[in-house]
This record gives C-alpha cells, structure tokens and sequence, in this order.
C-alpha cells in the first residue's frame, strides 16, 4: 500500500522537477547577471514549482538600458 503510493507519486515529484529545474536555472542566471544578490539567494532558497522564477524572468529581472551601459563601465574600472 505504501511503495503503490510512493511510487504512483514518483512520476508527479519527477515531473515538478523536470518543470522548475529550467526556469530556475535561467532565473537564477539571470539574477546573476543583473548583480542582484538578494533575488539570487530567494530564487534559490524559495521553491514555488517555478511561479517567482517565471515573474522574476519577465517582470523584476529585466534590464534597463541604462543598467547595461553603466555595467561596462563598471567592468573597466
């Protein structure tokens, strides 16, 4: 009765994995990137099956234009 439940979940546990595993990975990279150092350890320690990772691609971890320019300079000196 319990390995039927263990492993009738096994298939769910592996596809949650399977589905945030990509988008935390990118999130992460991204918040890397951006030298967002508190959004990288929150990506990391909080695990939302991929939901903070997704807003944090497309809405926080975006650049601005400005961001990008001064990072090079930043990079120089």
């Amino acid at each position: 009765m319990l390995t039927d439940q263990l492993f009738g979940n096994l298939w769910l546990a592996f596809l949650a994995v399977a589905w945030s595993l990509p988008w935390k990975g990118v999130a992460l990279w991204r918040a890397a990137q951006n030298r967002d150092k508190r959004w990288f350890v929150v990506l990391l320690l909080v695990n939302t099956l991929a939901v903070l990772d997704i807003l944090y691609i497309y809405i926080w971890g975006k650049r601005k234009a400005g961001q990008i320019k001064n990072q090079a300079v930043d990079n120089f000196t």
